[in-house]
């Protein structure tokens, strides 16, 4: 049996790489753009969009018989339930993170499994983020210095870099804000065999 991460981003594909996972990566076959639009039109929540979208990416991969094929997505959601995505421009970010500053947002992160084109396994990690009252000042210098590394990051930061100065407290799985729910899926691939039990 045979992974498959239907992802580009590199810090899954790190996450999967340090945890000693075997397996390949591939190109998700999807719009993602206008996949979260017809979803969060449809009355979706943060979690059930970020567990819709990694089941669309997983889906979208032809699979040989004997490959899983390992979908993931992650969506902010702000206190008042906006859900935000991934910044435009350096402008947006500004004017993401200083909406975000002083209060708490959740993120949402959902991996699924899916085999012979079916779901066959889903988890998703929710953490909640308070920032901290951060000036215009910090923020402009922090962009400036971070931008071209984390303009591809939901929230346009990394805590595994700088960004963790934007915050004051962080409470759920640090696994989950790099982007995946990775202990559940480590669960999952023990009862699979694709890992040691």
């Amino acid at each position: 049996m045979k992974l498959l991460l239907a992802s580009r981003s590199e810090a899954r594909r790190a996450m999967l790489d340090a945890a000693g996972i075997p397996y390949s990566a591939v190109e998700a076959e999807l719009d993602e753009a206008s996949a979260k639009s017809g979803l969060i039109g449809a009355g979706f929540g943060g979690s059930e969009v970020a567990e819709e979208l990694a089941q669309l990416k997983a889906l979208s991969v032809v699979a040989d018989e004997g490959e899983l094929v390992l979908g993931s997505d992650q969506i902010l959601e702000t206190a008042s339930g906006e859900l935000l995505g991934k910044p435009e421009s350096r402008a947006h970010a500004f004017d993401q993170l200083a909406a975000l500053r002083g209060a708490t947002h959740r993120l949402h992160s959902a991996a699924v499994i899916v085999e012979r084109g079916r779901s066959i396994w889903a988890a998703t990690e929710s953490v909640a983020l308070t920032m901290r009252s951060f000036s215009d000042a910090f923020l402009a210098d922090y962009l400036e210095r971070e931008y071209d590394r984390i303009r591809w990051s939901v929230g346009c930061y990394q805590i595994e870099g700088a960004g963790v100065q934007l915050f004051e407290r962080i409470e759920g799985s640090h696994f989950a804000i790099l982007g995946m729910p990775l202990l559940p899926l480590l669960i999952y691939l023990r009862e699979r065999g694709l890992i040691a039990r």
